[in-house]
């Protein structure tokens, strides 16, 4: 327990996906450590399962949970918004403001730097989590948001980037950081290290995602889809996840007759999924650091991905084995060849489970991150000071901008 607790507030727009994951472990683990965190999310997004999810959550808050109307897009519904938030947060005297996504980010810095205006002693954190740096920068909508994020770096006390690649993102797409910066890699609990066999009726191939363009749902039916015309017979399939194109990916499913192979099952704790499925497949056009990829890999599990956002990181020198994003013909090809040789998917399965515990684990993630609260507060020791400076891990790294983008196939 610390012996310096810190009051800390988490805010994120849409209690979902694998940025709500890293929020609910990242705050789990620092209220176990004695400080008193809090949490304030969106209140018309989520399904039963994310709302479930919330309510476990909350359990063990001291700062409990909040829910406020917050609009994806901007609206001037923004204005309310934030200064219904500003009464909450200032009523509860925070140390620490940690806005995740772009505009968690965004309210969180706003309000903190209004509260410190008035005397208080508020930090601001901000993570992004691939959020508007998914944004092209040279159309008119990616101009904005970066626009508004170059505006908002200089209101940040402290920025966490989940890989490499968003670090790099940042830096090319709005600026280079004068906030500490750091990258520090999402965790999972050592109980998810364990293998997750196959069930015995398992489906060829399993989706597990947000039902959504940007994570590559479309795709995978139209791979299966062109497996069926080159072989005569699809693969089945699981498809497992919620999201606002489902009714779009339904019709994709009816339209190339896959009714009988394909089957939707809305959202599933991944590990219980995991069984469902043969081969994991993630055939995301942009991502930041996926807690899925990394669940799958500990879970051992065979996975065809794509080289997007840190996902080169999590595979490391077996990159190759990644798939061009966009690219049918290349996902299609890789499904073919997992359908062919099952044997190499396992072996490769067992590699990569191998390299990944060590590195990405929920106390590291949260120790580092709870270091740099202390750095930006002034309150590391000089040894831990100097110590977090020459982290490898833990500074933003000095990767060319340029290099990551032609590593990963991405700009």
């Amino acid at each position: 327990m610390t012996s310096d607790p810190l009051r800390i507030l988490h805010c994120v727009r849409s209690p979902i996906g694998g940025i709500f994951r890293h929020i609910m472990d990242l705050a789990a683990s620092q209220a176990a450590a004695g400080h008193d965190v809090g949490l304030i999310c969106d209140s018309s997004t989520g399904s039963a399962f994310d709302n479930a999810l919330v309510d476990q959550i909350s359990q063990s808050l001291s700062l409990g949970v909040a829910r406020f109307p917050m609009q994806r897009q901007l609206t001037l519904q923004d204005l309310k918004a934030t200064r219904d938030l500003y009464r909450h947060i200032r009523d509860l005297k925070p140390d620490v403001l940690h806005g995740h996504g772009a505009k968690g980010g965004a309210y969180t810095r706003i309000i903190g730097t209004i509260l410190r205006a008035k005397g208080r002693d508020v930090t601001r954190i901000y993570c992004p989590h691939g959020g508007s740096l998914h944004y092209d920068p040279n159309r008119m909508e990616g101009r904005v948001y970066h626009t508004i994020e170059r505006a908002l770096e200089r209101l940040t006390d402290g920025l966490i980037f989940v890989s490499d690649y968003e670090a790099a993102a940042f830096e090319t797409k709005v600026c280079h950081p004068k906030a500490v910066s750091r990258v520090i890699y999402n965790g999972l609990r050592p109980d998810e290290f364990s293998p997750v066999g196959t069930d015995p009726d398992a489906a060829d191939f399993l989706y597990i995602g947000m039902l959504r363009d940007l994570k590559g749902t479309d795709l995978f039916i139209e791979a299966l889809h062109n497996i069926k015309l080159k072989s005569g017979n699809a693969p089945a399939a699981h498809i497992v996840g919620e999201g606002p194109d489902e009714a779009k990916y339904r019709a994709m499913v009816s339209k190339f007759g896959l009714e009988d192979k394909v089957t939707f099952h809305g959202a599933l704790p991944a590990r219980k999924a995991f069984a469902m499925g043969k081969c994991v497949v993630v055939p995301s056009r942009a991502e930041a650091m996926p807690y899925i990829i990394l669940e799958t890999v500990a879970a051992q599990r065979p996975l065809i991905a794509t080289r997007v956002g840190g996902i080169p990181e999590i595979f490391g020198r077996y990159a190759s084995h990644l798939v061009e994003p966009g690219r049918i013909e290349s996902l299609t090809n890789a499904m073919e060849a997992a359908l062919a040789q099952p044997e190499s998917m396992d072996r490769l399965a067992r590699t990569l489970r191998g390299c990944l515990a060590e590195t990405f684990s929920i106390d590291l993630m949260s120790d580092r991150i709870m270091t740099l609260y202390r750095e930006v507060r002034g309150q590391l020791p000089e040894e831990q000071y100097s110590s977090s400076q020459q982290s490898g891990a833990g500074a933003l790294p000095s990767t060319n901008s340029q290099s990551v983008y032609a590593r990963t196939g991405q700009r």
